[in-house]
């Protein structure tokens, strides 16, 4: 017997717990019927309208994506606008769509942790701190340790310094990047970094009081790069 969308909903939200997501954040169940039979998953960074239509051309069950589908309330479903026409054809081939979001980004072994140690950063910890866990909710979700709070971003430690010119040669090469852009002085010695998945504009703060001298993340504003090189 297959397991249904219900059963993977709990495995999902054990692994990335929902009370981690941002206010802001939609993460969850974007659409679908919990009850439903699931054998075939896709993982995806959107749900675009491409990816769902493959998705639904191979016969998938669930999709699970990083960005949510459905970001703000609904006033209206209009089939001819992209997020209609996903609604539409997911609906009618009966393709759930799940969405980890922030709550995968602050996550113990989630998408911050992957990055810093593919970097190779040690002696992890939070950009941000979290949220105060309470002790029931560390029963329920046991991939979280008191040991290990999550949080937004993460900030560790070089095994040997290296210059920002190096540095940013090095996550070039880990990352399997086919280029990389990089604010500051080349010769700048690094020990301690700080990451971000994502947009990490708005943890500059948190990196400037962190102590790190160097900051990797998905994007950064024109502005917000100066302030770094200014910093």
């Amino acid at each position: 017997m297959a397991p249904t969308l219900s059963d993977i909903i709990q495995i999902l939200d054990t692994l990335a717990p929902p009370f981690l997501a941002e206010e802001w954040d939609n993460c969850g169940l974007q659409l679908g019927d919990p009850a439903w039979p699931v054998t075939k998953i896709w993982v995806a960074l959107d749900p675009t309208l491409p990816v769902v239509e493959a998705a639904c051309d191979q016969k998938v069950d669930l999709l699970i994506t990083h960005h949510p589908l459905i970001f703000k309330p609904l006033k209206s479903i209009e089939f001819h606008t992209p997020l209609g026409a996903v609604l539409n054809l997911a609906t009618r081939q009966n393709l759930a769509i799940f969405a980890a979001h922030t709550n995968l980004d602050s996550a113990a072994g989630g998408l911050n942790d992957m990055l810093a140690r593919r970097i190779g950063l040690k002696d992890l910890k939070p950009l941000v701190a979290g949220k105060e866990i309470r002790r029931y909710q560390y029963d329920n979700y046991p991939a979280i340790s008191q040991e290990h709070r999550p949080g937004i971003g993460r900030v560790g430690y070089l095994g040997t310094a290296m210059d920002l010119k190096s540095f940013a040669r090095m996550i070039k090469r880990k990352m399997g990047l086919k280029r990389i852009k990089f604010a500051g002085d080349p010769h700048l010695e690094i020990k301690k970094a700080a990451v971000c998945a994502g947009s990490g504009s708005s943890l500059l703060a948190n990196f400037f009081a962190s102590g790190a001298e160097a900051y990797i993340s998905g994007d950064m504003r024109y502005h917000d790069a100066r302030d770094v090189e200014a910093a």
